[in-house]
């Protein structure tokens, strides 16, 4: 039986009752409802329960999400999701800065960086963070160091935590082999197409289209899966973004963002501007935010002026300051700066965040990169290791921080060879001709953008 994931009602009604509760509104007597019929709870890792729900309660689910839909939210004011209402929110918002112009050596180490941390964070995706750190520890890789492997993990410890069942045959050490595909480098490809084909210019519109014209719906997971159904139901931007979809804040709008900042060298609004429009197809509010400010973090990075530290703040400067995301973000810098063991600021974040919040989540996942780049102070290895340590969505939250580090890094020989040889300089993806394509030549195909006026 086909029980296609991230879709099923009775599956999204779990997921909307937490949403509510984080973002101001108040479905106690939904869930109440929810409860009394007999509702499942939303599943704690995978995208659908086991087993289909009845068609009462699949139905009610259906009601539920829209009427929690109409709930009003107290948070409404302090987290817009219209452009000119976050922009009037954001006092500093920011003006050009340092040199306009990056380099095609400097792009593709950020294309090398992104792919690195996510095929790092690859097998334990999923993972809870104390099996991270045991599956690491068996094998004397920790602190992490280098890529996992299962040679030498116990079997006992392996039955207990197996590794990521799709990603182990293709992300272990011992199993590299170029660079296999991955959702986090399928995204930057579809917008490098969709600014080959519509420029800086491009609406939200657009988006979509190129999304049902380059992207197989297998291949999108969470609120990309759903805005792709609205679509296909006939709904359009920025509805798509909404309706029935409780996923609107998670992780999958910031890890498009990249392209944004890497095509917009030293402009960091204009790169946080292309993110907006193309994460509201799918996202709302702080799920845009963190879209937002990855682009204006790698936009002010692809200069090569800046450090670290003044990128994060640039970054920063683009999110409504009361909103959720950026009291994360800022706790988190404060924690890197506060512990000299990573370890100690990965434990508070998880204390502030995991109890409530889905492991993949803009949130806390946003606030987990922006501690590694901080307290790796923007190091490739460091960023790329404590981004995955932190566990979550591990080759997301890699992906992110080896693209910003890579950048910083500014030149691919500044990466260390024992993590990008096994790249081999090839990529796997299902996303139109790239198949097979090499970074070097993404590189250049980048900076052709970077240049188009």
């Amino acid at each position: 039986m086909l029980r296609l994931t991230w879709v099923q009602p009775e599956d999204l009604l779990g997921h909307e009752l937490r949403q509510a509760a984080q973002d101001g509104r108040e479905p106690k007597a939904v869930a109440a409802r929810w409860r009394a019929a007999g509702g499942p709870e939303a599943p704690a890792t995978a995208g659908a329960s086991p087993t289909p729900a009845s068609r009462y309660l699949r139905q009610l689910a259906e009601d539920l999400l829209d009427e929690l839909a109409d709930l009003p939210s107290a948070l409404a004011d302090d987290e817009p999701t219209d452009l000119a209402r976050i922009r009037s929110a954001c006092p500093d918002w920011p003006e050009p800065v340092g040199t306009p112009a990056t380099t095609p050596h400097a792009l593709e180490a950020a294309w090398l960086g992104r792919a690195t941390g996510c095929l790092l964070g690859k097998p334990v995706e999923k993972l809870p963070l104390d099996a991270i750190r045991r599956l690491a520890r068996a094998t004397g890789n920790w602190p992490l160091t280098t890529y996992f492997t299962a040679r030498g993990v116990p079997e006992e410890l392996l039955a207990r935590h197996p590794w990521n069942r799709r990603s182990a045959p293709t992300s272990l050490a011992e199993n590299i082999d170029g660079m296999p595909e991955d959702d986090d480098l399928n995204y930057p490809l579809i917008n490098l197409v969709l600014l080959q084909r519509h420029g800086r210019t491009f609406t939200t519109t657009d988006v979509a289209r190129t999304w049902l014209d380059e992207l197989p719906a297998g291949r999108t997971f969470t609120a990309e899966r759903i805005a792709y159904r609205n679509l296909l139901s006939g709904l359009e931007p920025p509805r798509t973004a909404r309706h029935r979809n409780p996923f609107r804040e998670w992780i999958g709008a910031l890890i498009r963002a990249d392209v944004h900042g890497w095509t917009n060298p030293g402009h960091p609004a204009a790169a946080a501007e292309q993110a907006h429009r193309d994460a509201t197809l799918t996202h709302t509010a702080n799920g845009v935010y963190a879209a937002m400010f990855t682009a204006a973090t790698i936009a002010t990075a692809a200069t090569g002026d800046h450090d670290v530290h003044t990128c994060l703040r640039t970054g920063l400067a683009v999110v409504p300051p009361r909103s959720r995301l950026a009291r994360a973000v800022r706790q988190a810098v404060r924690l890197a700066h506060e512990h000299a063991d990573f370890e100690s600021v990965v434990d508070a974040l998880h204390a502030t965040h995991a109890g409530t919040h889905h492991w993949v989540h803009a949130v806390p996942n946003t606030a987990l990169i922006a501690a590694a780049l901080t307290h790796a102070h923007g190091d490739f290895a460091g960023s790329i290791c404590r981004a995955v340590s932190g566990g979550w969505d591990t080759d997301s939250g890699g992906a992110t921080a080896g693209s910003v580090a890579g950048l910083l890094a500014g030149h691919p020989a500044a990466l260390p060879d024992s993590w990008t040889a096994p790249l081999k300089n090839r990529l796997a993806t299902s996303i139109g001709d790239f198949d097979g394509i090499g970074f070097d030549t993404l590189a250049h195909l980048t900076h052709r953008e970077t240049c188009r006026p």
